[in-house]
């Protein structure tokens, strides 16, 4: 998929998007202006910075959420990644990260995001990822399988979230299970 195709998905994602509160609808207008301002901001090579998807897996009966204790960041997050050239929309980017960083075939992702989180990490020497956050919930059979991108993957009651979790997630979380 061209990234016009895919930043025209996510302006219309962002415009039709119902921000929980006042901070989030802030920052959907700063990914707007950032997307406004860059033409290839679903890409990785954008270097200030660039969208990328998640997807929060939730267990069946939603009372667990399955993270990834990830390679390259040492700390357990929610599966999710840069945009892909096959990514036809950002819901598929999403859906895509968590199948390939679960192992779990068949998740049911929600139709809209949840959450925007904007953070700072290695690529580019320190640009930011402006994290468009999705849920998917794994079907009651589910078998996960660590990726090469993850040092370990487990599930965790929703409400018992590892110690060293950050706010990010946490807000994730709960926000996934109010919706």
């Amino acid at each position: 998929m061209s990234p016009d195709a895919l930043t025209a998905d996510l302006r219309a994602v962002l415009a039709s998007w119902p921000a929980p509160d006042a901070a989030q609808a802030a920052l959907r207008d700063e990914y707007v202006a950032f997307v406004d301002e860059h033409d290839d901001a679903v890409r990785r090579a954008c270097v200030p910075g660039h969208i990328t998807a998640s997807a929060l897996v939730l267990s069946a009966d939603r009372r667990e959420v399955l993270l990834t204790l990830h390679a390259k960041i040492g700390r357990w997050l929610q599966m999710g990644g840069h945009c892909e050239g096959e990514d036809a929309t950002l819901r598929d980017a999403a859906l895509r990260e968590g199948t390939e960083e679960s192992g779990i075939p068949d998740l049911v992702i929600g139709a809209a995001p949840v959450r925007l989180d904007k953070h700072r990490v290695g690529c580019h020497g320190g640009s930011w990822h402006l994290d468009v956050q999705y849920v998917a919930v794994a079907p009651a059979d589910a078998e996960h399988v660590i990726s090469d991108e993850s040092l370990d993957l487990a599930w965790f009651p929703v409400d018992a979230l590892p110690a060293d979790s950050d706010d990010a997630l946490r807000a994730l979380v709960a926000t996934a299970l109010r919706g």
